[in-house]
């Protein structure tokens, strides 16, 4: 993986001034970002999330989906710590990408489950590479996190890559009638946990 940092700059938002950091994937071309807010040049762990892009729920406030709603509350979680970080990966549908996902949405409008719907179009029910974010924490200087995710994977993934995910903080966002079924796919299938209680973790 070879991203490079771009640029830098303030983003003023409804939960505060946060700042904006640009980074390109010099193999891919794809752009990511990370928005950050506080103060990293303490030891403490960072309050942080990895969010996939998903343009129908973050942009157009599907209720296919968890995604929107889990976006707005870790903004919401960050600023109200004073501290933290969002890394906004551009992986589209799990890495499918937005064209493929509309595919996976037929499927599913056919009867298929979210991940039946990949698998159907020649894809893994998860294509995303987290990788990604090494080059993006390591700009900013943070070795230790609290991960805001449902999805072990993501602390798996960090925690190979040499971080220290002190604790998984679940983010419980966003079930509607509409999502039900995907909720429960990405429980039964995905391995996602939608426990209440906060996890104490590392490695």
């Amino acid at each position: 993986m070879s991203i490079r940092y771009v640029a830098s700059s303030h983003l003023p938002t409804k939960w505060g001034e946060l700042d904006i950091h640009g980074f390109e994937d010099s193999v891919s071309g794809k752009e990511h970002l990370l928005v950050s807010y506080g103060d990293f040049s303490g030891d403490e762990p960072v309050l942080a999330r990895i969010h996939s892009e998903c343009l129908t729920g973050d942009a157009l406030f599907s209720l296919r989906c968890d995604c929107g709603s889990q976006l707005r509350a870790a903004l919401e979680l960050i600023t109200e710590e004073g501290r933290g970080i969002l890394m906004y990966l551009r992986q589209e549908g799990r890495g499918i990408g937005l064209m493929n996902k509309i595919r996976a949405y037929h499927l599913q409008d056919q009867g298929a489950d979210t991940v039946e719907a990949n698998v159907k179009l020649g894809f893994h029910a998860d294509q995303r590479d987290y990788g990604i974010c090494k080059d993006m924490l390591d700009h900013m200087g943070i070795k230790q996190l609290r991960l805001m995710t449902n999805n072990p994977v993501k602390v798996e993934a960090l925690e190979k890559l040499g971080y220290k995910v002190v604790e998984r903080v679940p983010l419980h966002q966003g079930k509607n009638p509409h999502n039900e079924r995907y909720l429960a796919t990405k429980e039964g299938k995905l391995g996602h946990l939608f426990d209440e209680q906060n996890e104490q973790g590392g490695g």
